[in-house]
């Protein structure tokens, strides 16, 4: 049984964990993977608490800021449930989420799989395209201090785990290396639908940045 206070407790764990994060992957993130996760989730059977959790734990400690331990953010989040006396059940389903949820390339095969685990993975991917995803990406680039475009430095294209975690090319071909490959890999009519949207609007971007980088325009 979970408690009726418990995901109030956990946006405030969470609040104050990632006080201090990259704009990219702070408490607004977080919170906006939240919002579509529940906005998804009223058109899917499932279990609402468990998509709740693992929408607002799912980045608790992003491996990228951590020397690529992916076993801080589980470890943590596991951390905290058992504070809270949760059940090992929602736990183990909370954790699962949270170890297969990422990219990681594209060729990353899920050792798990439910309906709560499609919804928060969608939810996620969601924040990664259209508008916001965009400004997350140039973010991040600066963050890393990466080069915005280089027309010598061609996409990788389908890349190894290992690989996309160590790739360093320039901001813009993040988009051909994740952000136009995520609208075929929604999970959910709700995902697919919103996906496509927001896969417009990148490719307008795209074009208009060519063209401003060519001085077309």
């Amino acid at each position: 049984m979970i408690k009726t206070d418990l995901i109030g407790k956990t946006i405030v764990f969470v609040k104050a964990k990632l006080a201090n994060a990259e704009a990219g992957h702070d408490w607004f993130h977080v919170e906006r993977v939240y919002r579509n996760a529940i906005l998804i989730s009223k058109n899917e059977v499932c279990n609402t608490a468990i998509v709740q959790l693992g929408a607002l734990l799912h980045d608790i400690a992003d491996s990228k800021f951590h020397d690529g331990d992916e076993t801080v953010g589980p470890k943590m989040a596991r951390e905290f449930l058992e504070s809270q006396e949760v059940d090992e059940a929602t736990i183990a389903h909370v954790i699962n989420i949270i170890e297969n949820i990422s990219f990681k390339g594209g060729n990353f095969e899920k050792s798990f799989s439910s309906k709560e685990l499609d919804i928060v993975q969608d939810a996620d991917r969601l924040d990664a395209i259209g508008a916001i995803g965009i400004a997350r990406m140039f973010n991040y680039g600066g963050f890393k201090n990466r080069v915005i475009y280089d027309p010598k430095i061609a996409p990788k294209n389908k890349m190894t785990k290992e690989e996309y975690k160590k790739n360093n090319s320039p901001t813009i071909n993040h988009f051909y290396e994740k952000l136009f490959l995520l609208k075929d890999k929604m999970n959910t009519e709700t995902g697919k639908e919103i996906a496509k949207e927001r896969h417009r609007y990148m490719e307008g971007f795209l074009s208009q940045f060519y063209a401003e980088w060519e001085g077309e325009k």
